[in-house]
């Protein structure tokens, strides 16, 4: 036991670290934007968006436009998503973005048209190379294809593509491309069965 007055050192929590977080390095990221910028957006986002009405798709469409984002027509988007940085995303016409939704957008974020994100899925797009002792940034872009739909409480790694129509089941956790028109779930999230139409 320490004697009373004496702080824990690091080896009371085993062996020594693999990375030294001192040395953070970020190679080749770039936000973007100004820091000042960024923090405007971030004001924005925490003050304004929640104010707005549920339906009022509208005026957080119009802001995310204002800030860089490419929006198409008809897009649905809740006041609880968040887009880290909305001039690295597109979204498609008639897309809709539910309750929650975070759009980590380190590096691009493409939805297409008719897509669905549902309440609480996250898309990130940026982690970090587990041998590298500086602990670097590593990104990404995620694209969705046409019609596709994440289902509630998804995790989308970076570099992820998901094929037109797919379907990712919820609570799934994507770390590879998903195919076009299949029904996707599970941790790891895996092709099930093709998603069929009825008209």
């Amino acid at each position: 036991m320490p004697e009373p007055g004496i702080e824990n050192t690091a080896t009371d929590f085993g062996p020594p670290a693999l990375v030294d977080l001192s040395r953070y390095y970020q190679p080749g990221f770039e936000v973007g934007r100004p820091k000042w910028y960024v923090m405007v957006w971030w004001l924005v986002q925490a003050i304004v968006f929640p104010l707005t009405l549920h339906t009022a798709h509208g005026p957080r469409c119009a802001l995310l436009r204002l800030f860089g984002a490419k929006i198409g027509k008809d897009v649905v988007i809740r006041p609880s998503a968040r887009f880290t940085y909305p001039w690295k995303v597109e979204i498609g016409d008639h897309s809709w973005v539910g309750e929650d939704v975070t759009f980590y957008s380190l590096a691009p974020i493409r939805l297409g048209q008719h897509c669905v994100v549902s309440q609480k899925s996250y898309l990130c797009t940026g982690s970090h190379d587990p041998s590298d002792p500086r602990f670097a940034l590593v990104t990404a872009p995620i694209v969705m294809e046409n019609g596709a739909w994440v289902a509630t409480d998804c995790f989308i790694a970076p570099g992820v593509r998901i094929g037109a129509n797919a379907l990712i089941g919820a609570r799934s956790s994507v770390f590879k491309d998903m195919p076009a028109q299949q029904i996707c779930m599970g941790s790891p999230c895996r092709p099930q069965k093709t998603r069929k139409i009825v008209a």
